[in-house]
């Protein structure tokens, strides 16, 4: 069974720096494509960044770039993102996803999120 499980949220004043982990169990981590996406209350779940399992290239969302990073550690099946500079509109659910192809942006396995809260 495929878990993925999200922990580093928490609450940051603006300007402040958190770092996410998602470790992964029950697949194959090395084949698989990673992402992060966001849930604000009250709106849907938006793409924030995604990491290849082959070449490790890396995308953001153009309200993170320059500010966020993914990366990811094969050996200890696990995917970070790296926060600087935050913004209160960060504030979300932090959701990390699995997928092998990620056509389309589309994961198939996803985490149940950690929250993170930034102060103004």
């Amino acid at each position: 069974q495929v878990h993925l499980v999200e922990s580093g949220g928490g609450l940051v004043q603006a300007g402040g720096s958190l770092r996410l982990s998602c470790a992964v169990s029950g697949l194959t981590f090395s084949r698989y494509a990673m992402a992060w996406f966001r849930q604000a209350p009250g709106k849907g779940r938006d793409f924030v960044a995604a990491i290849t399992w082959s070449t490790q290239n890396s995308r953001y969302a153009d309200s993170v770039k320059g500010r966020f990073t993914i990366s990811r550690d094969n050996a200890k099946s696990t995917v970070y993102l790296q926060m600087d500079s935050l913004k209160p509109e960060d504030t979300a659910v932090y959701f990390c996803a699995a997928d092998r192809t990620a056509d389309g942006n589309r994961y198939a396995h996803w985490g149940r999120g950690t929250q993170v809260t930034v102060s103004s």
